[in-house]
């Protein structure tokens, strides 16, 4: 079913909700319908209030110190199914709808190496050369 958007004065109210840490962000797992762990990623206020009102997944980049709408560059966008906070409100559960892969690495979920007794073990192969995932920005 798809997102339904949030607006004022609910939005403002969830947002409230949320612990956000020392430098202003909540650390956000992001799940396939399925049940896929694919990735986690940061949110600021900001991140948070545009994917919960639009329904398209917006992280916040601590390396580019800036807003983050996932595929934005890739192609690879996430849609808002459902999200959840945990018990202490400090950490995000986010139903998504995958187009392509989560992973920069050109992989379904950024959860593809095992640690085992005889070492870290690849669990998956790259769907998609990052390369291409990142040659030319993409048109959703």
């Amino acid at each position: 079913m798809p997102w339904q958007p949030i607006t004022d004065p609910t939005l403002t109210t969830l947002l409230d909700e949320a612990h956000f840490n020392s430098q202003g962000l909540i650390s956000a797992i992001a799940q396939d319908e399925n049940g896929e762990v694919l990735m986690l990623a940061w949110m600021n206020r900001e991140a948070l209030a545009e994917t919960l009102a639009t329904g398209r997944v917006c992280y916040y980049s601590r390396s580019r110190n800036t807003l983050w709408r996932k595929g934005e560059s890739s192609g690879q966008e996430q849609h808002l199914l459902a999200a959840a906070l945990d018990c202490d409100a400090d950490c995000l559960l986010l139903t998504v709808q995958q187009k392509g892969v989560a992973c920069h690495t050109g992989r379904r979920s950024c959860f593809y190496q095992s640690l085992t007794p005889a070492g870290c073990v690849e669990l998956t192969s790259p769907a998609i050369a990052p390369e291409e995932l990142y040659s030319t920005k993409k048109s959703s």
